[in-house]
């Protein structure tokens, strides 16, 4: 892996969010802890929600954050799990998984999966969020999408599927919402420095016949212009701005954060 990248400690966004409620999807690790944190940092009350537990109770100790333990894939469940949660002025989209094989290797139940955690998952929490946002008149919806749901890789089939998706929801929520003060925007980061990342190397390097050592640069890096790995901290950073007011305008829109990706 490369050298992780030096981010300030320092909070360039000044936001105070206290007396929101904020909740957040796959807080366990990566760029949804980073969310999480951030949030709490600046006031807000952090409804935390991860599959597994352990790292939601450490967060918890760490950041203050209201920990639930659900699995998104279990959508019946989702509403029943957030009970007493679901009155969130800010909500982020972030659960997210990968599996790389050729299309005709893909497993189907792997591919339902995908969709069920970052396409269905957050049409239900939306539907769930909105009611409260629209009677409060103002609300902040953030998908945590990918380069990939404005670009496409081979061997990522599921993946790219469920962002573009994501994109797709997002725009229809930004319309929907706009009358009543709530805004929807999709982040759009190349590859960050998460275990979702780091457990894709062994799978990218079989899948590509390389040793795994040459993955980030050959695979992960080759299409952006910035060569090293984006930081959680970085993608936290632009979550807390699109939570300020003054970022009421920006809606149904798809912030990049890719090194230059999309620039070819």
């Amino acid at each position: 892996m490369t050298t992780p990248h030096p981010v300030s400690p320092q909070h360039v966004v000044a936001l105070d969010l206290r007396g929101r409620t904020a909740l957040v999807t796959g807080a366990g690790s990566g760029i949804g802890r980073s969310v999480a944190a951030r949030l709490a940092a600046a006031g807000a009350r952090v409804v935390a929600v991860d599959r597994d537990a352990e790292p939601l109770k450490t967060l918890a100790d760490e950041a203050g954050v209201v920990p639930v333990v659900a699995d998104l894939a279990d959508l019946d469940e989702i509403e029943h799990r957030l009970a007493g949660h679901l009155d969130a002025d800010v909500l982020v989209n972030n659960a997210g998984l990968q599996h790389v094989a050729p299309l005709e290797e893909f497993p189907p139940e792997r591919f339902g999966y995908i969709q069920a955690v970052m396409v269905a998952a957050p049409f239900r929490l939306v539907r769930a969020v909105l009611p409260h946002m629209y009677a409060g008149n103002w609300g902040r919806i953030v998908n945590i999408s990918s380069v990939h749901g404005l670009r496409a890789s081979p061997f990522k089939a599921a993946y790219v599927t469920a962002k573009h998706a994501l994109e797709g929801l997002s725009k229809t929520v930004a319309l929907e919402g706009a009358p009543h003060g709530v805004t929807a925007n999709c982040i759009n980061p190349a590859y960050v420095r998460t275990p979702l990342v780091e457990g894709q190397i062994a799978d990218q390097a079989r899948t590509h016949g390389i040793p795994e050592s040459e993955v980030v640069e050959k695979i992960m890096l080759t299409s952006a212009a910035v060569k090293r790995l984006i930081e959680p901290a970085e993608v936290a950073e632009l979550v807390a701005y699109l939570c300020t007011d003054v970022a009421g305008f920006i809606t149904g829109t798809s912030l990049s954060i890719d090194g230059g990706w999309t620039a070819h």
